[in-house]
């Protein structure tokens, strides 16, 4: 099993991961409240600003400081 990080010591499995995507749009936004509303979100940020939000297959929708291009490029890597 591969984890990644995603920021500040906390790890995801990639094979788990569905998107990355940025926070920025509307209905990213809307998948962030509902996952909150149903228990499914885990804040992973630390504190600081939300860059990427990561969607698995469980529905369970992970924040995270990194950008959706660094943890990408973290998920490349091996």
């Amino acid at each position: 099993m591969k984890l990644i990080n995603v920021g500040y010591g906390n790890m995801v499995s990639a094979s788990k991961i569905v998107a990355v995507v940025s926070p920025d749009a509307a209905p990213v936004k809307r998948i962030i409240q509902e996952a909150k509303a149903k228990g499914l979100a885990v804040d992973a940020t630390c504190g600081r600003k939300c860059k990427a939000v990561i969607v698995t297959e469980s529905d369970h929708v992970v924040l995270s400081a990194l950008s959706p291009e660094s943890i990408g490029n973290r998920s490349e890597e091996e």
